[in-house]
């Protein structure tokens, strides 16, 4: 019975897998910003730290996908297997 009133809604749910994700792109971007703002490149020859639109993707991009390695999966049981 418990198990099946936790099963009636798993979309509702289903945003919260992926909030380590969510913050670390934020924390990314953030620092591909100050990456910019505090190191960045001088002489405008730098392709990712002279622009500081680049470099916050960039940061984004790479929070994101680290923030997609350590997203806890489905387990096998959950996927109905």
């Amino acid at each position: 019975m418990e198990q099946d009133a936790s099963n009636k809604n798993p979309k509702q749910n289903s945003w919260k897998r992926y909030l380590p994700m969510m913050i670390l792109a934020v924390v990314g971007a953030i620092g591909g910003y100050l990456y910019y703002r505090f190191v960045g490149c001088v002489s405008g020859t730098c392709p990712l730290t002279s622009n500081p639109y680049i470099s916050t993707v960039y940061g984004g991009v790479l929070g994101a996908l680290i923030g997609n390695i350590i997203t806890p999966g489905k387990k096998k049981e959950d996927q109905g297997a």
